[in-house]
């Protein structure tokens, strides 16, 4: 089972909202997912973003692979 980490997109039409999951891989994208880690609001000014460390840093010693923008979003948090 490959395990991603990646974002879960939520809100109304032209408002997005991300969610930041753990998911498998073969699962869609606002699909099943196994464990929320955090949350990312784009609208706001500056842009939201909460993730829960501990729980990202138990998920990437256990291979979760994370996408290029939760890479990203990780590295602008000190997560990794």
């Amino acid at each position: 089972m490959a395990v991603k980490i990646r974002l879960r997109r939520m809100g109304a039409k032209k408002a997005p909202f991300y969610r930041v999951v753990v998911a498998d891989s073969r699962y869609p994208r606002d699909g099943r997912f196994i464990e929320e880690v955090g949350y990312y609001d784009p609208t706001k000014e500056p842009s939201l973003v909460k993730i829960d460390a501990e729980k990202v840093k138990k998920w990437l010693q256990n291979g979760a692979q994370p996408t290029d923008t939760v890479r990203a979003l990780l590295k602008k948090n000190n997560v990794i």
